[in-house]
């Protein structure tokens, strides 16, 4: 058995992952922790996966528990983020953090912050 034959728990983006040590999500998935940095909804993906792992991201009303739950186009997604509930649909995948116009590229809004989507202000 060759080294290139075995499973390499340590997996990189030469063999298609993400580096993370989990295998890849497979073709036309990305980590959901991954695309809400990519998309730009987090400053840092540990950010998004720490409100994951918290059960703060719901996809099609179930909520995710788990940072490395797959998603891929045509998931809708429901967060708070800032103050304002978001509800997100995924339009494509993202290969890279980019500017903010091509984060907007990767997700219909459907319902963009306003005073109707703000949470109360506690006293």
């Amino acid at each position: 058995m060759s080294p290139n034959d075995r499973d390499d728990p340590q997996d990189g983006p030469e063999d298609g992952g993400d580096g993370d040590g989990l295998p890849d999500p497979g073709p036309g998935r990305i980590r959901i922790d991954k695309w809400l940095w990519h998309a730009r909804f987090f400053k840092s993906r540990s950010l998004a996966a720490k409100l994951c792992n918290a059960g703060g991201v719901r996809m099609a009303g179930a909520p995710v528990t788990k940072a490395h739950h797959a998603v891929r186009p045509g998931d809708v997604l429901t967060f708070v983020q800032g103050g304002h509930v978001r509800v997100v649909r995924i339009t494509a995948i993202g290969s890279r953090r980019g500017p903010p116009a091509e984060a907007r590229t990767l997700y219909e809004d459907l319902a963009p912050p306003s005073a109707d989507t703000a949470l109360p202000r506690r006293p």
